[in-house]
């Protein structure tokens, strides 16, 4: 192997010197982005979800808990499926809420309504923590009655016809915001991730 140094090698410990003196005390540097290898994609986010569980619970709390696990197994593993939302959500059994509730933070409360341990509750509270009817973006793009972001609109279009659009109100959205029981099925609950996911990528 030669004693001289390879002029690529060169070039790297001037431009390495040179951003050492330019970043003095302190100051963090960004690490340099490489480029992506020829068919590789960055790894899609995910939502995840935990159940907070009763260290001694009772039969009624172990009745929901087991429940609540497969609806929200159901509704977490369509969303990952059909999307590339990330979010971590936090499940609570909270017998005094009348239905069920999802935040923005992240937070979905099932009350002790059986009816409502479903998949179809679950879709519907995942979307609450994403952002509907509970993001800044959301009171921009659906605070009018009908959402305006461009991708779920084109999306809804896509399903129903030309002349189709998203109604927005009260925090939710229709068609296929599985706002009802009598809503569900398979099909509905596929589109309302999807149509979730671009309601984010339009600015939810």
């Amino acid at each position: 192997m030669s004693s001289q140094q390879a002029p690529w090698r060169s070039k790297a410990v001037v431009v390495a010197l040179a951003a050492a003196m330019l970043s003095g005390p302190g100051i963090a540097q960004a690490a340099p982005q490489t480029a992506p290898v020829a068919g590789e994609r960055a790894a899609a986010a995910t939502i995840t979800w935990s159940l907070v569980r009763a260290s001694n619970p009772t039969t009624d709390q172990q009745s929901a808990y087991n429940l609540i696990t497969t609806a929200m197994n159901a509704a977490v593993a369509r969303y990952n499926n059909l999307s590339d939302l990330g979010k971590t959500i936090t499940v609570r059994y909270e017998p005094g809420v009348p239905t069920a509730d999802g935040s923005l933070n992240g937070t979905i409360r099932f009350g002790s309504n059986r009816s409502y341990m479903t998949e179809r509750t679950a879709l519907h509270e995942i979307a609450h923590t994403i952002g509907v009817g509970t993001s800044s973006g959301w009171s921009s793009l659906g605070g009018s009655g009908t959402w305006t972001g461009s991708r779920a609109t084109a999306l809804v279009r896509q399903f129903d016809g030309s002349s189709a659009r998203l109604s927005t109100g009260g925090g939710h959205f229709w068609p296929y915001g599985l706002n009802y029981e009598n809503e569900w099925s398979g099909t509905a609950a596929d589109r309302h991730v999807r149509i979730v996911a671009a309601m984010k990528n339009d600015g939810l």
